[in-house]
């Protein structure tokens, strides 16, 4: 909460849930941030985000196919439950002080949740932590770091790093033809799941020599790979006991400044996350 505040933002959870549940579920937890009921769905419905396949699980189509494998990727593994009419689709709003939505958030699969701190890195308002990697080379500096110290599964997070070209030098983005533009690549890793990466975007560089205009970076830039830790029951199974896990993967690049254009390179990168379990004990409405 204190990083949120130092940017001028404020955090609430909207819930279908009574204010019994939610009040008895905060103090379960030691939550601290307001959590508001959203009596009827009211605002759920409002935002467009009601979760219809929880009202299928119980219509006169329950036992199609289709309909069995949306109420499992959307709504609970385990079978449906009445008091789940009413959900929304798990997402997160930013809104600016009058009320306008101004970025949004969401997940394809209900056990998947974006974490707060890879939602700030994607907004670009993260920080690296102490336990950043630091590498120098004689083209760039680089600032390795993941978005959470700890992640549970079903979370979604990210692997970022800074890259800050040395005074005079460029770094090729992706569509740069002929040379190595920079990439960052994970090694696959059971039960995480790589999704697609967006490069930021680069500048037109001229090299009057050869008379080319090429897409580059030269001044500092960011590279993310966003992650999921999968949730499934399998996953869940398989990374119980499980205290870390170890990431890897590699930035490649090819760096020239004015006059010479180097050979390409590539930097070995890790991350090394705690592991968190799911917490499941139910929650105990106060006496």
């Amino acid at each position: 909460m204190k990083g949120l505040q130092g940017q001028g933002l404020g955090l609430a959870v909207i819930s279908y849930d009574p204010p019994g549940i939610l009040e008895a579920f905060s103090q379960q937890r030691g939550i601290a941030f307001p959590l508001l009921s959203d009596a009827g769905s009211a605002t759920i419905k409002r935002y467009g985000i009601l979760n219809t396949v929880a009202d299928e699980a119980f219509g006169p189509d329950k036992d199609d196919p289709a309909i069995k494998a949306d109420i499992q990727k959307y709504v609970s593994a385990v079978g449906p439950n009445p008091r789940m009419v009413g959900m929304a689709f798990p997402g997160t709003f930013i809104v600016d002080r009058q009320g306008r939505v101004t970025s949004r958030f969401f997940e394809d699969f209900y056990v998947e949740r974006n974490t707060l701190s890879s939602l700030m890195l994607k907004r670009g308002a993260g920080e690296p932590p102490v336990a950043a990697t630091k590498i120098s080379t004689a083209h760039l500096d680089l600032t390795a770091y993941a978005s959470d110290a700890a992640v549970a599964p079903g979370n979604r997070f990210a692997l970022a790093v800074d890259i800050v070209p040395k005074p005079g030098m460029h770094v090729y983005a992706p569509g740069a033809s002929g040379y190595r533009a920079v990439t960052l690549a994970i090694e696959p890793r059971a039960f995480t799941r790589m999704l697609p990466k967006q490069y930021p975007a680069p500048e037109i560089y001229f090299f009057a020599p050869l008379d080319e205009r090429v897409p580059v970076y030269q001044k500092p830039f960011t590279l993310l790979q966003e992650v999921v830790l999968e949730g499934t029951a399998q996953a869940q199974a398989a990374l119980k006991g499980t205290d870390t896990i170890v990431l890897t993967g590699a930035v490649d690049y090819q760096a020239c400044d004015d006059r010479i254009c180097f050979n390409p390179a590539s930097i070995p990168l890790s991350w090394t996350i705690a592991v968190r379990t799911l917490l499941r004990e139910p929650t105990v409405r106060p006496q």
